[in-house]
């Protein structure tokens, strides 16, 4: 597959990395714009505009091939996006950070209006780290959450706590709920797929999988007993915290904003209801104390400074809040967060990889979502209808993986090894990003 990436940036580099090895990948921008860490990467480079007819026309671009303008302006992406669809039928993906872009570019391609003139896929990076945060802070003391089948299934992440139950348990001892499943362990920055004989360890994080229902008893039992999220404050008013904000205000929940400028104070002010919005600086010691900060079940730091975002959830963690979660920009910095004892730091980019992920689908295998900054996978993978019924227990997978979940039709089933995959399934498995494309190989071939 043939891919064009417009934007020789950060995420730019992130997309050609991801894809390099297996596609054709060709970045334009202005040579001035090229990071250096493009040098390393086997692409292709084009220096122009890519909203210029002429130079979409040295790419060659095709109808299979896949469009991405990611560049720090949404205009020049919007131009760019819509040029080619003048020039041929790629799917285009286009980054906007703009609410309103998105709201509008979003009904371009309804029936409707019955234009061919349109934009494929927009990704607007902050919309998919509120939403992110949003699961995360809804379900007390996860790590992680992904909903799956309109909220039917669930995968969620949890930390084992050092006076746990499960501490030292074999998982074929834990009785863990019927239709869950635990899928890997994070152990040592190293995550496997474990199996019946592994023994569970203090530290160990843990990612299960099963039905939503199913999921909340198991929480309960041994993670967080009754326990539920009531006090959320949010430091840092700007798109994010306020279109956090808005999410979480639909909740019986009370909520706080910290934000520095006072102008933006008033404005948040006139957005939200019933949010105590407080002039102030998240990095204020006497501050956070005054307002009882760290009472707040969950604290979220989403400034648009890593520096800051860091000194408030050190600050925030020695006061004894309970989980703070923080924002990211720079990946690299993601290890250092969660190194230093921050419960959860997340990036507008990693979640924006995984929206492209999912978006560039050229066979029946699609990815879903990557946990522990991509170590692991969750595929969704669209059986054939000409398969030969098989029982997940005869099933010789080349790799270690874990079918979590079978969709078939109305039903959400969570296999064991007597299960039977049918025709016409759909699957979603979990395993390993080093295992991942071997399963991905075996899955196409089946």
């Amino acid at each position: 597959m043939k891919i064009i990436i417009f934007g020789a940036n950060e995420i730019g580099f992130m997309i050609a990395s991801e894809f390099y090895t297996d596609n054709d990948i060709t970045v334009i921008d202005e040579e001035k714009n090229k990071i250096d860490s493009f040098n390393k990467l086997d692409v292709g480079f084009i220096s122009g505009n890519a909203s210029n007819i002429d130079v979409l026309k040295q790419v060659g671009l095709k109808e299979n091939d896949i469009f991405i303008a990611c560049t720090g302006s949404d205009e020049l992406n919007i131009v760019a996006c819509l040029t080619v669809k003048r020039v041929c039928r790629a799917k285009t993906i286009c980054f906007v950070r703009k609410e309103e872009y998105k709201s509008s570019l979003g009904i371009a391609k309804d029936a409707e209006y019955g234009s061919d003139f349109y934009i494929d896929n927009i990704i607007w990076p902050e919309d998919l780290l509120t939403q992110e945060i949003f699961r995360i802070i809804t379900v007390a003391k996860a790590l992680d959450v992904e909903n799956f089948a309109n909220g039917k299934a669930r995968l969620l992440e949890y930390k084992i706590p050092k006076y746990s139950m499960l501490v030292n348990s074999q998982v074929k001892n834990c009785e863990f709920p019927k239709d869950t499943l635990i899928v890997g362990i994070t152990r040592e920055g190293e995550l496997f797929i474990p199996n019946g004989e592994t023994t569970l360890l203090e530290g160990d994080k843990v990612i299960f999988m099963g039905l939503s229902h199913s999921l909340n008893v198991l929480a309960g039992k041994f993670f967080h007993e009754k326990e539920f999220v009531k006090y959320v404050t949010i430091i840092g008013g700007g798109s994010v915290g306020l279109k956090l904000a808005k999410t979480l205000s639909s909740f019986n929940l009370k909520l706080k904003i910290i934000e520095k400028d006072e102008d933006r104070c008033h404005y948040l002010s006139e957005e939200l209801d019933n949010v105590l919005v407080i002039n102030g600086d998240g990095t204020d010691l006497e501050l956070l104390n005054e307002e009882d900060i760290s009472s707040s079940d969950v604290v979220v730091s989403v400034t648009n400074n890593d520096e800051k975002n860091l000194l408030c959830s050190l600050l925030l963690k020695h006061l004894g809040t309970p989980r703070v979660i923080s924002r990211v920009t720079k990946d690299t910095n993601i290890a250092l967060f969660e190194q230093v004892g921050i419960d959860i730091a997340i990036s507008s980019k990693t979640v924006s990889m995984n929206e492209i992920k999912n978006n560039i689908r050229s066979t029946n295998i699609g990815i879903l979502a990557t946990v522990e900054q991509g170590k692991g996978e969750v595929l969704n993978i669209d059986l054939p209808q000409n398969i030969t019924t098989v029982k997940l227990m005869d099933l010789k997978l080349p790799s270690k993986a874990i079918i979590g979940i079978i969709r078939r039709r109305n039903r959400i089933i969570i296999p064991h090894g007597a299960t039977e995959i049918m025709s016409g399934d759909s699957l979603i498995v979990f395993t390993t990003s080093t295992n991942a494309p071997i399963i991905k190989k075996y899955f196409e071939k089946i």
